[in-house]
């Protein structure tokens, strides 16, 4: 890339001139939108926009004089790479929810001048420090204007597509069900109304979908429930005439998107709002009611939603099943095809779909497939495009992370696989990270524990050979949901009460090593907590243990047998059986075989 035309370089001049009319020295530009998503449509895409960065997380501040985007270690190799010429610093932070841009804002902003950040896309909580950090800085925050749009000619609208319902069997609570279990949680905190913002949960509570957001079955949508009913505010004409008659047999009003901060407004004194302060926008938050009282706590649906019911439960195994079998064909067809055909990492990516596309209940993948070789591997969130990707040939590591989304479930795995013949190192790497997976999986801990507290477990292998990586271990996981969901999580986040691990939780195990510009390793299945029948109930209180839900061969040809103990082996076999037993049926032919053979004790 010519750096002197680097796109980022022409907009940030433009962004620049802007800053100066309004009066502001610096703009804050967070990975968000007005419903605090992970993923996001591409009107709210301006980091990207701005900044040339295609990471699906990461902060980028734009002062009068210098820029800096904020990544994790998952992105530093390609941000580093996409940046480059763009007159963007890239400042490496150490976890994703690190406050170094709150503190290179308040040290890099002169005393008296102005920082602006779109307050309808930042949260309560992140606006609180913001603030916090300013004004001890004395500095000035505005978060009254959308700076970007003046800049920004070209911005994709909102999206239009319709919303559908989840139906039965899938569905396997009543929305109005859902309903009940939400009014309850707001009587116990003597709540009026509650505002859910985030989408997964509005989709949730309401058992619809739809595909406004990648990858992901989601609506832009807020909902204000109250002691009788509900209001939806969604985007005209994306909900027929059925559907509309089936939410207000339950009801739920549909009420134009863009009234949720009128709403908001029209409340008294008479009501009290229960909103999460880590869910909701400071712009949404400074319309309610000056008289109305403000209960700031957990969205009772995040809980709710993320302990799956037993019938849940049992449709998320036969999702698994489905997909291990689009793997089995997937795979079977990769390793003949080896070396006879022209083979690249958007190969991967466009086979695997094309097997999972025809397995029972798919509705597509559940995010972008990672497929990365050798170098490319070491890149936790690489995504091969057109313009750059790998052939698959001669000797190394592939690592394959992908997920599918099915009417029953949400899956997410990763796979790592010999390509001709692999060093001493790769095959200790691939060991050692085997040896964190299961470490995790077969552990039991006493129902309650945060999810933090489990995070070293997995990293104890590693830990012992001087080794480390730098994202979590585990992430909770919807069900035909958000691939990445709360409030579980197995990190080294600060545990908090609401991450504490329940039964019906989903959560992923997923260590990994990562070399740069030589190879990546990561082995990733999803897991469900379940009661654990110990001897010590009575005294010690209930344990839960892990399930592995993910039906996948791990490939044991890149493992280095010396470093594994006896139980590790007859684990590792004991889940091939299972696995095995469980695809058999599915497959056939070249898919069947090369079940059978991956799947070999070893």
């Amino acid at each position: 890339m010519d750096t002197r035309t680097h796109p980022a370089r022409e907009r940030l001049v433009r962004l620049r001139e802007a800053l100066a009319s309004a009066g502001v020295h610096a703009l804050l530009v967070p990975s968000a939108d007005p419903h605090l998503s992970e993923y996001l449509p591409g009107h709210w895409q301006g980091r990207e926009w701005l900044s040339g960065f295609t990471g699906s997380m990461g902060t980028l501040v734009v002062a009068a004089d210098k820029a800096a985007l904020f990544a994790d270690s998952r992105y530093w190799v390609q941000a580093e790479a996409e940046l480059a010429g763009s007159g963007i610093e890239l400042v490496r932070i150490p976890t994703g929810a690190s406050p170094m841009h709150i503190e290179w804002l308040a040290r890099e902003t002169p005393r008296g001048a102005t920082v602006a950040v779109d307050g309808t896309v930042l949260g309560l909580a992140a606006a609180q420090a913001l603030r916090n950090a300013l004004d001890a800085a004395g500095v000035a925050l505005r978060t009254d204007a959308d700076l970007l749009e003046a800049v920004w000619p070209e911005r994709p609208p909102l999206p239009a597509a319709p919303v559908y319902e989840h139906r039965p069997p899938h569905a396997t609570t009543p929305r109005a069900a859902r309903l009940a279990a939400v009014r309850e949680a707001m009587a116990r905190h003597g709540a009026t109304h509650h505002l859910v913002s985030t989408v997964d949960d509005v989709a949730w509570i309401t058992n619809l979908r739809g595909s406004d957001v990648e990858y992901n079955p989601v609506f832009l949508a807020h909902l204000l429930v109250d002691a009788r009913g509900a209001r939806l505010f969604i985007g005209a004409g994306k909900v027929d005439a059925a559907l509309a008659a089936a939410l207000a047999a339950d009801g739920v009003a549909l009420v134009p998107y863009g009234e949720a901060a009128a709403a908001l407004a029209a409340l008294g004194a008479a009501d009290v709002l229960l909103v999460d302060p880590r869910r909701v926008t400071l712009g949404l938050r400074q319309r309610v009611g000056s008289g109305c009282r403000v209960v700031e706590a957990t969205n009772p649906s995040v809980l709710l939603k993320s302990r799956k019911n037993d019938a849940e439960a049992a449709f998320v195994r036969e999702a698994m099943a489905e997909d291990g079998a689009a793997m089995c064909e997937f795979y079977a067809w990769f390793e003949q095809a080896l070396g006879r055909e022209r083979i690249t990492e958007l190969t991967v990516d466009e086979r695997l779909g094309a097997a999972r596309a025809r397995r029972a209940g798919f509705v597509g993948p559940s995010f972008s497939t990672i497929a990365g070789f050798n170098a490319n591997g070491a890149m936790p969130h690489y995504r091969a495009t057109p313009s750059s990707h790998a052939v698959i040939e001669g000797d190394g590591l592939l690592l394959i992370d992908s997920g599918g989304q099915y009417l029953g479930g949400t899956t997410d795995i990763t796979r790592v696989w010999q390509i001709g013949r692999l060093s001493a190192a790769m095959k200790r790497d691939f060991t050692l990270v085997l040896k964190g997976t299961m470490a995790l999986s077969r552990t039991r801990f006493p129902r309650g524990t945060p999810g933090p507290m489990l995070d070293a477990i997995a990293r104890a292998p590693l830990w012992a050979e001087g080794i480390e990586f730098g994202h979590g271990t585990g992430h909770g996981v919807g069900y035909f949901l958000a691939v990445h969901e709360g409030p579980q999580s197995i990190s080294k986040a600060v545990p908090t009460p609401d991450m504490a691990m329940e039964p019906g939780m989903i959560t992923s195990v997923e260590p990994g090593v990562y070399r740069a510009g030589q190879w990546g390793v990561r082995i990733e299945n999803l897991v469900l907590a379940v009661p654990a029948a110990t001897p010590e109930s009575t005294t010690f209180g209930e344990f839960l243990e892990f399930e592995t839900l993910t039906l996948c061969p791990i490939d044991t040809r890149c493992i280095e047998r010396a470093l594994l103990r006896e139980d590790e082996v007859a684990w590792l076999d004991a889940y091939h059986a299972t696995v095995r037993a469980r695809l058999e049926p599915r497959v056939q032919g070249d898919a069947r075989a090369w079940l059978l053979e991956r799947t070999r004790p070893l």
